[in-house]
């Protein structure tokens, strides 16, 4: 329960200062533009499932959302300790690809999350994919279907598309395009949401999914998983 009660301590003040600096500073280096197909529900927790591609990802994501967010993200982040308290500060959430009691662990902590009615970020793709959109890991998301039931309500799924378009000058255009929320009824659901979002992601995003024999590979692994 150590990390959770890191994770929970994030710091608004330190989120939006850190916000504010990115702000500031991509708007040197990017022209960001975000489109919206609805309003993000602001009661009840969401989880935000985007396009990986670049570590800007996630200040870029940050700057697109208004709410508070929190940030899944790979454990090697946290390893040194400085860094480590301000990524918590900026609620960061250290999952473990390597270790399954680990990610567990970090689990408790999402779950905790959800319960409050934060808003979530996952990459689904689990790293980053260029130039093409990956199948998608649907371990999380299962782990989240299956607490769904706990809540007696659907928790929105809601794809983002992240498309860096090639530099002109000095400045690169970035588009974010937010999808509608995605639902699931249960467990079982996982693989199949799993693969709707990575189709909206794709259509989003304006990129290709990986081959089919990829996909199917990745499926069947997923799947004995499960």
């Amino acid at each position: 329960m150590r990390i959770a009660k890191r994770v929970m301590r994030r710091n608004s003040f330190v989120y939006a200062v850190t916000r504010g600096m990115a702000k500031l500073v991509f708007s040197i280096f990017y022209r960001i533009e975000t489109e919206r197909k609805g309003r993000l529900p602001e009661d009840g927790p969401v989880i935000i499932l985007p396009k990986h591609q670049y570590w800007t990802d996630i200040p870029i994501l940050s700057i697109a959302f208004s709410p508070l967010l929190y940030f899944v993200a790979k454990k090697e982040l946290f390893r040194y300790p400085l860094v480590r308290s301000y990524l918590s500060l900026l609620g960061g959430v250290p999952v473990d690809r390597k270790q399954a009691i680990h990610t567990l662990e970090s689990f408790k902590t999402i779950l905790s999350l959800i319960r409050v009615g934060e808003k979530i970020v996952i990459f689904p793709e689990g790293t980053y994919f260029r130039e093409t959109v990956g199948s998608g890991k649907s371990r999380l998301l299962q782990l989240i279907l299956k607490f769904q039931t706990e809540l007696n309500d659907r928790i929105p799924f809601l794809p983002v598309g992240i498309r860096y378009d090639r530099r002109s000058g000095f400045r690169r255009r970035v588009e974010v395009r937010i999808g509608d929320p995605l639902f699931a009824e249960k467990e079982s659901d996982a693989v199949t949401l799993t693969r709707r979002v990575m189709d909206e992601i794709a259509r989003l995003c304006r990129m290709p999914r990986q081959s089919q024999e990829f996909e199917l590979r990745n499926s069947e692994i997923q799947s004995s998983l499960l």
